[in-house]
């Protein structure tokens, strides 16, 4: 069966790139490959799913086009193509090559026209299917039985297939011929398509289905009332420019070689060399199998020259319709090499079997002097898991299973509890937490290679099978292959897995994890990480799992009667805003809420719409008319009370453990760029504190009965740090003296005694002070005080850097550090690579210059934290005291006090948290008892 499979490359490029523009693919060396990598999953899914037997990609040039010359207008509001886009663009043809696929283009024509022309021709010259690939929705026009619209997602994998039914449904319309009438009438503002003034999608489907075309419908203006017929009869020429520069023209002067977009055989020697150069590891997979690997393939692989680059590089002006040429035979590259298996090693793998056995393992481990380490479970919660066995390795391509028993457990007690004995594991933290559910504490330095390679390359994966893959060549057992049946959140059961395969995939991990830990560690140094893993993170691992197994005890009838209260709020809340609308609605639909607030209520004028065209109804939308409709307030209350109930009241119960009665988060050490921790499963660092009804919430965390809950709090830390790190003489000296820092700050910019300053003044100076490190700006400022204009924040935002002139001194030079090395770090030497600093985009620059800014104050605050955390922990056991740290909170420590020891905490934790780093600024520790979390805060 001939199919024709026509690729809209720019289109799919440009919607690949924006898919992924808040979380965008990066290669290691910082190149943006978003976009080629949904082209690249389009191109797979095609050709394995799909199986055409023609395949071509067609591209728009930069010249100019005859709807140009009828429009000069025509796409002149299209913003510049992102350099990152820009950047890729080349490497489409590249990947289009390898893949065997033709690249077609030619001045003076669109990629719509040219594939709009071949789906023709093909369609009268035997084609029994033909599909436009592309999400642009105006190729609509051209479906017909046999032509069809194949629609990939946003990523490339999976596709939405519209045929005529699909079309006529998609624009409300008899015919698809109507599609550029449509078009005509509405316009298209993405290309500059003027239309008809005031004629919108809904007015359109009903003048076409009266009076079927654009034509028809300018014949019968006479019949159309009021303002439309005026706009029609004023606008006729514009309609009908409007529809001819919307038509896609079937006449492009190319010659129609179906034997030269036959489907090939990709090239691997081309393609894997590119796959390892955009680093395409699971795309690599699905086209060469699971022994794809990128540094296999980039040990072959020729970078394009200078030359070649150009060579692509002028295709895109349009030379005239080809493919790329063939390579050079000189630069023939080898196809991938396969990853090292398990089959393909001399190992020595042991299970331990007897007593004498396990003495001697005892005995190897305590010569070694440090060793890797691996657990298997049952469950990947350690409080639910039962310990099935734990690897060992203390050399290369050897270790030791050790199936888990009472008597083996008494054995290796001793040695993973001995403080002189390094351990090192990856994920070490679900090992540490699973062994000391067993009773088996691990003490010594723990090293961990995740934590390792996160800080060494944070934007990478660091996984282990991955990281084997790129540091070992060495693909690792996964456990689909030992456990094909096991489902996801059900107990793992390894009882019909073969003993040895169960010990090959343990040991394998304790294996990869102890080779990989002999390369990081200098990794670590060259990255200049070295003092931060060592000093901060390493040391902080098992206080984060001690934390984790304490968990926090939660009143489940407190939480309860909060519900209760949020939900007849809730309902009044709905009834006042029913009342004042004179109907009920369903407050949950923007689009009902929006009708009832701007087409009834009439709240406003001109309210603004989505791109969907309802009215949006967001929370910025709202707040602005809040002060002045009572309904709206409502509205916002009604939504931050849903909120707050079904995301904390209604969910937490489900997060107290059955075994222990408490809830329990776990911490992540290196997932935030600024070193912050960040907590999940549940998430106790999202619970609101700005809102009196958020902090309710807080009620229902308690202590233990007799108890007290002990909360420190860093006192307007980021604040002070930016006192020491800008060495600014007006801010330190406020410091030093003990003055309140916003009203001190007021004074200073409204240029009064402090005495003199007032409620409103302090206010803003509090949000200046907090929106300065964050590079707050004038429009940003005037938004949130509400009360002044763009001008004025400017004019309070420059009073502001006149007073505290080490400010914008200290910004300027982040900025300037930041542009030369590619990094900013904290006092620590934490860093955050910014890898658009230099970005030619101002909108991207400007927001990695705010990191730059931000990131050291907001990383040296983390680092001081986990600092304090360390030393606190430290002083409970050398104290040997009851209370426990229970949970850390972005700058609050939250502690269980026993009744007897207020003195010592106090004292132990307000010197830890003060004494954490030295800084040119009083660091204030402020410190709150109560019998639940908000009294204690």
């Amino acid at each position: 069966m001939k199919s024709l499979y026509l690729l809209d490359g720019m289109a799919l490029a440009y919607r690949a790139h924006f898919a992924l523009i808040r979380s965008p693919i990066y290669t290691s060396k910082g190149f943006n490959t978003s976009a080629i990598f949904g082209f690249t999953a389009t191109l797979i899914e095609l050709m394995t799913k799909q199986q055409p037997s023609h395949l071509v990609v067609v591209f728009d040039t930069s010249a100019p086009t005859e709807r140009h010359r009828l429009h000069p207008e025509y796409k002149a509001q299209r913003e510049d193509m992102p350099e990152d886009l820009a950047a890729a663009m080349p490497h489409l043809d590249r990947i289009a090559q390898a893949f065997g696929i033709p690249v077609l283009r030619l001045d003076g024509y669109e990629a719509d026209d040219i594939i709009g022309t071949l789906a023709h021709r093909a369609e009268a010259e035997g084609f029994e299917s033909i599909y436009m690939v592309t999400p642009d929705k105006d190729f609509g026009q051209l479906v017909t039985e046999k032509i069809k619209m194949y629609r990939p997602s946003r990523q490339g994998d999976g596709a939405e297939i519209w045929g005529i039914e699909e079309i006529k449904q998609k624009w409300g319309i008899a015919r698809v011929e109507q599609v550029i009438d449509m078009l005509g009438l509405c316009g298209d503002v993405s290309d500059n398509i003027p239309g008809v003034p005031g004629i919108g999608p809904k007015t359109a489907e009903k003048l076409l289905a009266k009076y079927d075309t654009v034509e028809g419908v300018l014949e019968h203006v006479d019949d159309l009332k009021g303002k439309q017929q005026e706009k029609v009869r004023e606008h006729a020429e514009q309609a009908r420019l409007s529809k001819k520069l919307a038509t896609i023209q079937l006449d492009v002067p190319i010659e129609a070689d179906w034997a030269a977009i036959e489907v090939s055989p990709p090239d691997p020697e081309k393609l894997a060399p590119i796959f390892a150069e955009f680093e395409f590891r699971t795309l690599g997979k699905r086209v060469f199998g699971a022994d794809f690997s990128v540094q296999a393939a980039a040990s072959d692989l020729v970078l394009m020259s200078e030359d070649d680059e150009k060579a692509a590089q002028s295709q895109a002006p349009g030379s005239q319709i080809s493919a790329f040429a063939p390579s050079d035979p000189a630069q023939k590259l080898s196809p991938n090499s396969a990853l090292k298996k398990l089959a393909d090693i001399k190992t020595d793998y042991r299970i331990v079997k007897t007593d004498t056995e396990l003495t001697a393992l005892v005995e190897a481990l305590r010569t070694a002097g440090s060793f890797a380490l691996d657990t298997e479970t049952t469950a990947l919660n350690p409080r639910a898991a039962e310990l099935v066995g734990i690897s060992f390795c203390t050399q290369p391509h050897s270790g030791y299973w050790v199936p888990a028993s009472a008597s083996a457990l008494t054995a290796l007690r001793p040695v993973l509890a001995d403080p002189q004995l390094s351990k090192v594991g990856h994920n070490l933290k679900f090992d540490l937490a699973v062994l000391a559910e067993s009773n088996c504490p691990v003490a010594g330095p723990c090293y961990d290679t995740m934590l390792a390679h996160a800080l060494i390359d944070p934007e990478q994966r660091h996984g282990l099978d991955t990281l084997s893959e790129d540091f070992l060549q060495y693909s690792t057992i996964r456990f689909s292959e030992l456990l094909p049946d096991s489902k996801k959140g059900e107990p793992i059961d390894y009882s019909g897995v073969d003993p040895q395969d169960l010990a090959n995939y343990a040991i394998e991990d304790a294996d990869v994890t102890w080779q990989l830990w002999q390369l990081f560690q200098a990794k670590l140094d060259a990255s200049g990480q070295a003092k931060v893993f060592y000093e901060i993170e390493t040391p902080l691992l098992p206080v984060l799992v001690a934390m984790e197994r304490e968990g926090i005890l939660m009143s489940g009838n407190t939480l309860q009667e909060i519900g209760q209260s949020f939900e007849s709020h809730i309902v009044e809340l709905q009834d006042s805003v029913y009342a004042a609308a004179g109907r009920e609605f369903n407050l949950n639909s923007p689009k009902q809420l929006g009708e009832v607030l701007f087409d009834e209520l009439k709240l406003i004028d001109k309210p603004k719409k989505t791109k969907t065209g309802q009215y949006a109804t967001n929370e910025q939308v709202l707040s602005s008319l809040a002060p002045k409709h009572a309904i709206v307030a409502d509205l916002l209350e009604y939504r931050q009370l849903s909120k707050l109930k079904s995301t904390y009241i209604d969910a937490l119960p489900q997060s107290v453990d059955a075994k222990t009665g408490r809830v329990h988060t776990h911490y992540g050490q290196v997932q935030t760029a600024t070193g912050r921790l960040s907590s999940n499963d549940p998430n106790l660092q999202n619970i609101p504190v700005r809102s009196a009804r958020g902090r309710e919430i807080r009620k229902a965390f308690v202590p233990r009965e007799g108890w007290q809950l002990l909360a420190a709090d860093y006192s307007q830390i980021e604040l002070r740090i930016l006192a020491a790190l800008t060495g600014d003489a007006g801010l330190l000296h406020a410091f030093k003296t003990g003055q309140d820092i916003h009203t001190a700050t007021a004074a200073k910019i409204f240029e009064v005694a402090p005495e003199a300053v007032t409620r409103d003044q302090r206010s803003t100076a509090k949000m200046v002070n907090f929106g300065i490190p964050y590079g707050i700006s004038a429009f940003g400022l005037a938004q949130r005080l509400g009360t002044v204009s763009r001008t004025e924040a400017q004019e309070i935002i420059d009073s502001y850097f006149a007073q505290f002139p080490g400010i914008p001194g200290y910004m300027e030079a982040q900025k300037l550090s930041a542009q030369k090395k590619g990094y900013v770090e904290t006092v620590c030497g934490r860093r955050r690579y910014l890898r658009d600093i230099n970005s030619s985009n101002g909108t991207i620059r400007a927001a990695a210059e705010r990191n730059a800014i931000n990131m050291p104050i907001q990383g040296t605050a983390a680092d001081m934290i986990k600092i304090a955390m360390v030393r606190i922990d430290q002083a409970i056991q050398e104290q040997s005291l009851h209370s426990r740290m229970l949970l850390q909170v972005h700058d609050e420590l939250i502690f269980d006090l026993h009744p007897a020891e207020e003195a010592p905490l106090r004292q132990l934790v307000t010197e830890a948290m003060v004494g954490a780093l030295e800084l040119d600024c009083p660091i204030e520790v402020e410190i709150g008892l109560g019998q639940n979390w908000l009294e204690a805060h």
